[in-house]
């Protein structure tokens, strides 16, 4: 959800003006996922991480799906010369994979280097870009629209990679489809959120327009503070002290509805942006007392270079 502040001062501005219109709930969509086909940094390849499609039949939108995403095995020797689906030895057990879903505005380029990170913890990642992001299906996304996206490579992850433990990751908006994704599944092994929210309307109460009542208008809700309160896996929830696109007390609330086995972890320093490079040390701890990872120290293979706090 970048560059939060201006946009959803606007988006308080335009719903009330646009009450009652029939384009209230496009121009919503419009705001919250600001779809595009950039990358933050104006990244244009990532040439460790192979390209991966995802197709299937589409019950929110006409005609059939498919999402391009990008694939990064785990740091290990074993898994690094290796393609998706190259062998049929990549389905046995071995490091956990890690579905990634981006924010706003940026397509999952522009998460480069937090994608690294997480593999460098040791996962197999897959990020996908959204409908309506990147080099996927072209479609104004919506909050069922996403939900649809994050199932359909859930689904892809789980039949390529039965035996190995799947968690989910999400960052800003992300994380609430992230969350909406783990109220309706039951074979994660985990779910971990970063620079979240509870929901839109309490993001909105926090800008400058606030103070409209705006909760009625609002279609695209991300109703995360309820839906977390279902989850079936552990929640890993981290915010920055710094964030201010989303209020670190906004995670906060959301930690506290949650009633599986869970950890807060509230980085020092870290901004909406750079939360998972400046208390990656801080992430390895809680993956580890957690969900029972061997993330306290770095592999071997991840010591070439130093990624700097991009998103």
């Amino acid at each position: 959800m970048t560059k939060a502040r201006p946009y959803l001062a606007s988006l308080a501005v335009g719903m009330a003006v646009l009450a009652g219109c029939s384009t209230l709930d496009y121009k919503q969509r419009e705001w919250i996922f600001q779809p595009s086909d950039r990358a933050w940094g104006n990244v244009q390849e990532a040439p460790d991480m192979q390209d991966v499609w995802i197709d299937f039949q589409s019950d929110t939108e006409a005609g059939p799906g498919r999402l391009h995403a990008l694939w990064l095995p785990a740091a290990t020797p074993e898994n690094l010369p290796r393609a998706v689906a190259a062998k049929d030895s990549e389905t046995r057990s071995g490091p956990p994979v890690l579905l990634y879903l981006h924010g706003a505005r940026w397509n999952v380029l522009g998460s480069a280097g937090r994608i690294r990170r997480m593999q460098e913890m040791g996962f197999s990642v897959l990020a996908i870009d959204y409908r309506g992001f990147g080099k996927s299906s072209e479609a104004l996304p919506s909050e069922d629209t996403a939900r649809e996206d994050a199932r359909a490579a859930w689904e892809w992850l789980a039949k390529r990679f039965p035996d190995r433990s799947r968690y989910v990751f999400g960052h800003s908006l992300g994380g609430a489809i992230a969350i909406d994704l783990a109220t309706n599944i039951d074979d994660a092994s985990g779910v971990i959120v970063e620079g979240t929210f509870t929901n839109i309307t309490d993001v909105v109460s926090n800008f400058k327009w606030g103070w409209l009542p705006l909760s009625a208008l609002i279609t695209q809700r991300f109703e995360s503070i309820d839906k977390v309160r279902r989850i079936h896996a552990p929640l890993l929830v981290v915010h920055g002290t710094d964030d201010s696109v989303i209020p670190a007390a906004l995670g906060k609330r959301l930690y506290e509805a949650a009633s599986v086995p869970k950890q807060f972890v509230l980085v020092q320093g870290g901004s909406h942006y750079s939360t998972n490079a400046v208390g990656e040390a801080q992430y390895r701890r809680a993956l580890h007392g957690l969900f029972g990872l061997n993330t306290l120290e770095a592999p071997q293979v991840a010591q070439a270079g130093t990624l700097g706090a991009t998103p």
